[in-house]
Order: structure tokens, then C-alpha cells, then sequence
């Protein structure tokens, strides 16, 4: 007999789509490991074994680009553009080579998040296509206006094709959508044990002295790391390499260990608006700080997301760029929500993928 095959494509932008994904993609393995992985992305390797520890396939292929960005903040529009124009034009042939692959392997079931040809390929292979997302890219650049209008009309009919979407937390409407199912948090789960990761990387500073600095696979070239200096009793902990080397900063090099790994030690954790942090944070209950993104429309609904389930501040840009990080001093504010928020989507999703396919 043979074996269940499941084709997850991922978005290709950043590494934020691709963690979540597969901490989705480990759950099905664990919950049944005789469906097979075929996991479709530009993400390396090293970045999917971080949360899938059994056997998978791993095709590098882009369906789409999200945004071309410099680093996590800064984003190049004209060069987004031209890129999607150029994906459009090339979607039949796109499609066609994909088709052959999905055909040849027999694929069962295409799971998404959330490149929008991975719909037209399931509709050319006959086969469904379920999505996972709490934004779709037509709302990112309908926001952009312009000529961004034309390509956000092709995405939203593109997302109408799919069979069914997995909302999670924190999302926009996502009208395109015909079939939606709300789901909730997904993310990894910490690995080590609390006393071994201190021992290990000799942190001893009690939590709320200890904090998290992360901004995602791309970076942010700008953070002001001379503000640390100034408090020399508390610990950094630090995924960037390019940070200075000062004794009160771990920089973590180690590709085992991930920003998740290190959440249960710190009082706090300071990033970018983004989903996968947003939402492991929020799971292990370890507040967030952060700044908000004007001209990325997914990070207000980021923002209220924190701000009702979550302990957080928010800081202007000119606090985290130019102050000098007395907010770290300040106490944080309660979530607005009484009510908690639903951490199962991992186990949801999986589920229903499993009692599809089996």
C-alpha cells in the first residue's frame, strides 16, 4: 500500500512562514509517521530540521516572493512589483512543471501557507488544496495601492480556487476565501530543559533581567546594541551575528537551538511584528515587546493581536532606534482580553490533515 503524501508549499519570504509550517508539518509526522513530508520551499534545510525530526523531502522551489526586503524593516516595492509581473507571466509554466511533479509522486493533499498558485495546481491535478495563514499577500499588496491593485485582484482570485483555509490568530478577513475553518495559536514548543539551557550557555540572571532579541531570518542591521551597555546586570540573548561582543550578550550561533528554545528563560521578548514570534511567545505566555510597521498591513492586526491575548509594549520607533531603552524599566500592560486564547492549532490543523488522508 502506499504511503499517504502530503505537499506543503510555503511561502517564499523570510523564514517566519516556514517555521510555522513545519512546526504544523512535525505535529502530522508525530501524530502519524507514515504520511510523507514533501515540504516545498526555498528555507534550508537546517531551518526545517530545527522542528521536523523525522524523514521529509525537501524541494527548493518559489511560487511566489512576498516582499523583496533588505532587512526585516526595509522593503524595495519597485523590485516587488516587477517580480510579480514576472511570476504572472510565467504562471502557466510554473504550474505545468509543478503538476508533473504532484502527478508523478502522487500527492494525496496540498497544504499551503500561503503561496496563491498552489491552489491552481491542485485545481490542474484534481486534488484538494487546504491553506494555512492569517493573511493572504492580495491584502498586503492591495494596501500598496497603485499598480499593485491589478496583481492583489489576480491573488484573491487565485485564493478563491482553495478549498479550505486554516485561519489563525491574529488575521486579517481574508475574504478571498470561500471555506474558512479558525484555528488556533501554532509554533514550535521549547526542547530543553530550562536548567540545562542556563547551564549550558551560563545565563544566571534571574527571567525578568533576561531578554530575547529577535528579528526573524532577516535581520535588523540597525539595532541600537550600545543601549545594552547600560545595563550590565541584565542578559541578552541574541540570534544575530553581527551583534557586538559584550558580556551581557549571548550571541547564539548553534543552528539546533531556536528563539523558541530560549522563551521559557526570558522575562521578555523583543521583536518585529511577526507571526511565529508573536505566537510562541504568546503560547508560553512571555511577553512581547515591539514597534509597529506603518506599511505592512498585517502588522496592526499583529499589534491588537498582542494587545488582547498577550503582556506587551509598544514602542514608537524613536524609543527602540533612538531612546535608550528605559523602557525596559517600565512595567508591562495586561492584555485587554480577559478571555485566553486558543493554543491548539498545531494539533487542529494535523488532525484534520490526518483524518483526511488516512
Amino acid at each position: 500500500m502506499q504511503r499517504p503524501i502530503l505537499y506543503i508549499a510555503i511561502t517564499n519570504h523570510g523564514f517566519g512562514h516556514a517555521t510555522r509550517t513545519a512546526s504544523v508539518a512535525a505535529t502530522i509526522q508525530k501524530l502519524c509517521p507514515e504520511i510523507l513530508l514533501i515540504m516545498v520551499t526555498t528555507a534550508p534545510r537546517w531551518l526545517l530540521e530545527c522542528y521536523i525530526e523525522g524523514d521529509f523531502i525537501h524541494r527548493p522551489r518559489a511560487f511566489d516572493l512576498g516582499v523583496i526586503q533588505a532587512d526585516s524593516l526595509t522593503m524595495d516595492k519597485v523590485a516587488t512589483l516587477a517580480k510579480l509581473r514576472e511570476i504572472k507571466q510565467k504562471q502557466n509554466s510554473i504550474i505545468a512543471s509543478e503538476v508533473n511533479f504532484i502527478r508523478q509522486n502522487r500527492v494525496n493533499l496540498i497544504l499551503a501557507d500561503i503561496p496563491f498558485l498552489a491552489a491552481l495546481m491542485a485545481k490542474a491535478t484534481d486534488i484538494p488544496c487546504w491553506m494555512i495563514s492569517n493573511f493572504g499577500w492580495d491584502f498586503i499588496y492591495r494596501d500598496w495601492g497603485g499598480e499593485f491593485l491589478e496583481i492583489a485582484d489576480w491573488i484573491s482570485d487565485c485564493y478563491a480556487k482553495c478549498d479550505r483555509l486554516f485561519r489563525l490568530p491574529f488575521h486579517e478577513p481574508m475574504q478571498a476565501f470561500p471555506n474558512i475553518r479558525d484555528v488556533g495559536l501554532t509554533g514550535g514548543s521549547p526542547r530543553y530543559l530550562v536548567d540545562d539551557l542556563r547551564a549550558t550557555w551560563h545565563i544566571n540572571t534571574p527571567r525578568e533581567k533576561t531578554i530575547l532579541l529577535t528579528f526573524g531570518g532577516l535581520g535588523l542591521q540597525q539595532i541600537p546594541y550600545h543601549n545594552l551597555v547600560r545595563f550590565p546586570d541584565w542578559q541578552f540573548i541574541v540570534f544575530d551575528k553581527s551583534a557586538p561582543d559584550l558580556p551581557n550578550v549571548t550571541k547564539v550561533s548553534n543552528s539546533k537551538y531556536r528563539p523558541v528554545d530560549f522563551m521559557p528563560i526570558c522575562g521578555r521578548v523583543l521583536s518585529k511584528p511577526g507571526y511565529g514570534t508573536f505566537a510562541e511567545a504568546t503560547k508560553l505566555d512571555v511577553p512581547i515587546v515591539t514597534i509597529p510597521r506603518d506599511d505592512f498591513a498585517e502588522a496592526a492586526y499583529m499589534l491588537a493581536g498582542v494587545t488582547n491575548y498577550n503582556q506587551h509594549q509598544i514602542l514608537t520607533p524613536s524609543e527602540f532606534f533612538q531612546g535608550n531603552w528605559d523602557f525596559l524599566s517600565q512595567p508591562l500592560q495586561s492584555p485587554k482580553q480577559s478571555q485566553a486564547i486558543a493554543k491548539d492549532g498545531n494539533e487542529a490543523i494535523a488532525k484534520a490533515v490526518i483524518n483526511y488522508l488516512i
